[in-house]
């Protein structure tokens, strides 16, 4: 596969807004930074993995059949994907089954995966954005 791979991980949120937010009235914006862009909300984004789309491939092969490998192979297909907090739990076990078997390279990226991920479980409103380049 040509290309790099990168994973994004969403570190903030920002409202473009004038003034500040009445006390009363923080549910609503809590609501609408959950509903998005619609409402001028914009996330902003760090890049946090990076490789090349030779190695993804082959830890996308590496993790077992079923629904996690074909979540992490929608990069193939769609140029893009998204892990948020309904894929954790799935990812994460994939990652712990495959990990011992892989060679250090493959295990540490998938170890950063994890970090990731981890930190979706702690705070629901971060996302991953993972892209073809």
């Amino acid at each position: 596969m040509n290309g790099d791979i990168v994973f994004y991980r969403l570190n903030a949120k920002i409202m473009e807004r004038d003034g500040d937010i009445p006390a009363d009235a923080k549910q609503v914006i809590y609501y609408s930074l959950a509903i998005g862009h619609h409402v001028g909300v914009f996330d902003c984004f760090k890049p946090v993995l990076r490789c090349s789309g030779d190695f993804y491939q082959r830890l996308v092969t590496a993790l077992p059949e079923g629904e996690a490998r074909r979540k992490l192979d929608g990069i193939h297909r769609f140029g893009e994907i998204t892990i948020d907090r309904s894929h954790t739990e799935l990812l994460g076990a994939a990652i712990d089954q495959v990990s011992p078997a892989l060679d250090s390279e493959s295990a540490d990226w998938l170890r950063e995966l994890g970090t990731s991920l981890a930190a979706i479980e702690a705070e629901p409103a971060i996302y991953l954005m993972g892209r073809r380049l």
